[in-house]
C-alpha cells in the first residue's frame, strides 16, 4: 500500500510502551533494524541507539518511542482507579476513552457527576475496570501501574487513524529511511528516545553520550487545516514539514537550509513549520555539552494527543525520502 510496510506500522502504534517503560516498543524496533545497523545497544535509560558507521559528519537522528499515559496513584473502596497523567492530556479527549494496562487489563474512563463541563478536570476523572471492590482491583492493578489508549490502528489507501501516532510515526521514518540507505559517508546514530513526553529526557542523555556534529529529530506537529483551527501553515497531504521554529528550539539555519535544498533538489514536497507550542527532542540535544547544530523533520498530524490522531501516508512517504536524501549526501555546516 503506496510502498509503506503497513504491517510493521500497525504492530509499532498497537505496541505498550509509555514514557518510563519502553521496553516492548525498543524490542520490536531493534528486531526490525539489527541487519542494516554496524551497531546496536541500548544505553542506561532505554534509549536505542543504533549505527551506521561512515568517515564523515557524526550525525544523530531521534524519534521518541515513548507515549502518553496515565499512572494510577489511589484505588477506592469500590474499586475505581485514580490516575496522574505522564505527558499532555485534555480531559474532553480522555473522557469515555478505554485504556489499557501492560497485563492487558482494560477500562474505560468515566467522570464525577459535574455541574458544568467547564469543571472538567483530569482530577475529576477516574478508571473503572469493572472491578466490584478495592480487593478486587488490585488483584489486576497496583498503584504506579500506567495505562495507554486502546484503539486499534485504522490504515486505508489515504490516511492512517492511531492512537501513539505521536512519535512511533516518526520512529518509523526513521526505520525505513535506514533501509533505504546505500552509500552514505556520514557517521549516523540512529537513536530512538524514551522519556520525550516528560521532558525530553532520554534525548539529552543520549546526545551527551554521542556528541554529535550536528542532529535531526523526527516528530509529529500541528496543523492549521481543519475548520476554524487556529491559523498555522501546515496541512495534511503537502509533505514533510521542515521546522524553523518551536518553544525549545530555533532551528540552526545551516541544517534547516540544507534538508530544504535536499527536498527541492528530489523533487520532494515540503512545508515550512512554525510551531508555536511544544517542542521535540531536537529541544534537549541542540543544548548538550558546546551545542549541536539541529533541525526537525516533522509529519503533519491532526489531533495530536488523542486515541485519533491522523496523518496522510503521502506525507509518511515523502519523509522517508527525504531523509534517505538528506543521509546520502554530506552535510556542509562551515
Amino acid at each position: 500500500m503506496n510502498g509503506i510496510n503497513i504491517d510493521l506500522l500497525k504492530n509499532m502504534l498497537s505496541t505498550y510502551s509509555p514514557s518510563g517503560n519502553e521496553l516492548k516498543i525498543s524490542e520490536v524496533i531493534k528486531s526490525e533494524i539489527k541487519d542494516f545497523v554496524d551497531e546496536i545497544k541500548t544505553d542506561a535509560l532505554g534509549n536505542l541507539i543504533a549505527r551506521k558507521k561512515g568517515s564523515g559528519k557524526k550525525i544523530m537522528l531521534a524519534g521518541h518511542m515513548d507515549q502518553i499515559a496515565l499512572m494510577v496513584t489511589y484505588i477506592d473502596d469500590k474499586g475505581f482507579l485514580r490516575f496522574s497523567n505522564i505527558g499532555g492530556f485534555s480531559p474532553a479527549i480522555t473522557l469515555s476513552q478505554r485504556v489499557i494496562f501492560e497485563n492487558g487489563t482494560i477500562g474505560v474512563i468515566g467522570s464525577e457527576k459535574l455541574e458544568s463541563l467547564k469543571d472538567l478536570k483530569l482530577d475529576k476523572l477516574y478508571i473503572d475496570i469493572g472491578a466490584s471492590s478495592k480487593e478486587e482491583a488490585e488483584l489486576k492493578v497496583s498503584i504506579g501501574d500506567s495505562c495507554v489508549y486502546f484503539s486499534t490502528p485504522l490504515i486505508d489507501d489515504k490516511k492512517v487513524i492511531s492512537q501513539a501516532l505521536d512519535d512511533r510515526i516518526g520512529c518509523f521514518v526513521m526505520i525505513e529511511a535506514l533501509k533505504k540507505l546505500t552509500d552514505t559517508n556520514n557517521d549516523i546514530y540512529f537513536v530512538f528516545t524514551v522519556q520525550e513526553e516528560v521532558g525530553l529526557r532520554g534525548a539529552k542523555t543520549a546526545a551527551y553520550s554521542i556528541d554529535p556534529d550536528l542532529a535531526i529529530a523526527f516528530d509529529v506537529t500541528a496543523t492549521g487545516d481543519t475548520p476554524k483551527a487556529k491559523s498555522m501553515a501546515v496541512k495534511l497531504g503537502d509533505g514533510p514539514a521542515i521546522k524553523i521554529k518551536d518553544n525549545s528550539i530555533l532551528c540552526h539555519p545551516k541544517v534547516k537550509n540544507y534538508m530544504i535544498q535536499q527536498a527541492k533538489e528530489n523533487n520532494i514536497p515540503y512545508q515550512l513549520e512554525v510551531l508555536e507550542l511544544g517542542g521535540t527532542d531536537s529541544g534537549a540535544i541542540h543544548l548538550t555539552r558546546s551545542g549541536v547544530p539541529s533541525g526537525v523533520l516533522s509529519i503533519p498530524c491532526r489531533y495530536l494527543h488523542s486515541d485519533c490522531e491522523m496523518v496522510f501516508l503521502s506525507d509518511v512517504k515523502n519523509s522517508i525520502e527525504l531523509t534517505k536524501n538528506i543521509l546520502e549526501n554530506d552535510l556542509i555546516l562551515n
